[in-house]
């Protein structure tokens, strides 16, 4: 993504992001049940927490790849750490559920999906170029929506939406 300043805000606080979490779990209740869990460290990691314990789920695997290299542009991806593969023979993926905060342009998830084909992937947030690589999503937003995650973000005033005219 460019610069997030120049872009949509969508700002989400803790309670809101739980709420998502948790509906992402409500829809993951029919299509399982999952023998594992992989999130996409780091952004996966809260949200794979709540629908784990929403699902019982108890083996959680994070899989690690760094994307955002400024917190702003995306660049380069590489892989830091791989799939256990204890978890990676459960079927190529069937029966694991890929959890991640969001997908933004699929790059990301185009990666785990080569990793685990079979598995049901499934983000809080979901961008319109990575929507088609994601199985079960609670929330769409424009592609030129940047999202301040509650983890990302500390208490500060926030200028309103529309510029003041009068200067």
């Amino acid at each position: 993504m460019s610069d997030p300043h120049a872009q949509k805000a969508f700002p989400v606080s803790w309670d809101q992001f739980h709420r998502d979490a948790r509906a992402l779990a409500w829809r993951l209740a029919g299509a399982g049940p999952f023998d594992a869990i992989v999130c996409i460290t780091r952004g996966g990691l809260v949200p794979a927490a709540i629908v784990a314990r929403e699902l019982g789920t108890r083996i959680i695997e994070t899989v690690c790849i760094a994307s955002y290299h400024d917190y702003k542009t995306q660049s380069g991806l590489q892989v830091l750490k791989g799939i256990s593969p204890d978890v990676v023979k459960l079927g190529d993926g069937k029966g694991v559920l890929v959890i991640d905060d969001l997908v933004d342009t699929g790059s990301t998830a185009r990666v785990v999906r080569e990793m685990l084909p079979n598995a049901h992937f499934a983000t809080v947030y979901a961008k319109p170029l990575g929507r088609p690589l994601v199985d079960t999503f609670i929330t769409e937003v424009s592609q030129d929506t940047w999202i301040y995650f509650p983890w990302d973000m500390g208490l500060a005033f926030q200028p309103p939406i529309a510029k003041d005219e009068r200067g």
